[in-house]
């Protein structure tokens, strides 16, 4: 039986998703607390390898078990009391055999998010980057929407990434920003058919210089346009990094 789950955890505490050895991941506390649960080996397949530090609201996973005497709708439930307060499966529903949350997933959406202060404010600091100074928003959706549609973006991709490709497809990138506590925050949310690593932090680092006047639009989409990284702005911490869903239709 295949069984889908919509996860949300605070990436602060470990190293990434992906299990790896000498290390603390959310792939392998969620994996052990659902070995409890159902006494026997489980591997769950994720729609995508969230980075160190980066956290998610709609994480979408699948795994199988040969028996489930759990009504398929309360493991969340039961799952939950194992997993750790950081970690949470939102939602368990049953998937077909053919559902694969990774190469089956049409478009995810991420969320970069930072705030304007001149000192950090704790109850925004874990999930946001603070800024000194407000930037231009209206600069940086200009930028932005130049990195809509199908492109190479290999300018945005780390040095250490193996993939075979470095074309994806922006599907739409939107900043917005919002009132809390009394201190701006804007967020820049990333909508792709995937994602190249530290593709997006790169790719808002690169719209943040801009909003600030550190670097001129026409620069970057130079240098974008030709790949050349090492003309372009930091990648930016991976805590304001978060996914916010991923769809399949």
């Amino acid at each position: 039986m295949k069984i889908g789950l919509i996860v949300s955890y605070d990436g602060t505490n470990y190293c990434g998703w992906q299990k790896q050895q000498n290390s603390v991941t959310i792939q392998q506390i969620l994996e052990d607390a659902l070995a409890k649960l159902f006494n026997c080996k489980i591997s769950v397949v994720a729609s995508g390898r969230t980075d160190t530090g980066v956290h998610a609201i709609g994480q979408v996973c699948n795994f199988e078990v040969a028996e489930c005497k759990i009504p398929v709708d309360r493991i969340s439930e039961c799952v939950n009391k194992i997993l750790p307060s950081d970690i949470k499966v939102l939602n368990s529903f049953s998937v077909n055999n053919s559902f694969n949350a990774r190469s089956s997933a049409k478009r995810k959406t991420y969320r970069y998010s930072f705030y304007i202060s001149e000192q950090p404010i704790p109850l925004l600091d874990r999930y946001a980057l603070k800024i000194n100074l407000k930037p231009n928003i209206e600069g940086m959706q200009r930028l932005a929407n130049s990195f809509v549609g199908e492109h190479d973006f290999v300018a945005f991709c780390a040095a250490r990434s193996s993939v075979k490709s470095t074309v994806r497809t922006i599907f739409s990138i939107n900043i917005f920003e919002e009132n809390l506590y009394g201190i701006s925050k804007i967020n820049v949310d990333v909508c792709g058919n995937g994602f190249l690593y530290n593709m997006v932090r790169t790719l808002v680092g690169q719209l943040i210089a801009v909003g600030l006047g550190k670097q001129e639009v026409d620069e970057i989409v130079k240098a974008f346009e030709n790949g050349e990284r090492q003309k372009l702005d930091k990648t930016l911490v991976a805590k304001g990094l978060t996914l916010l869903s991923v769809e399949y239709i």
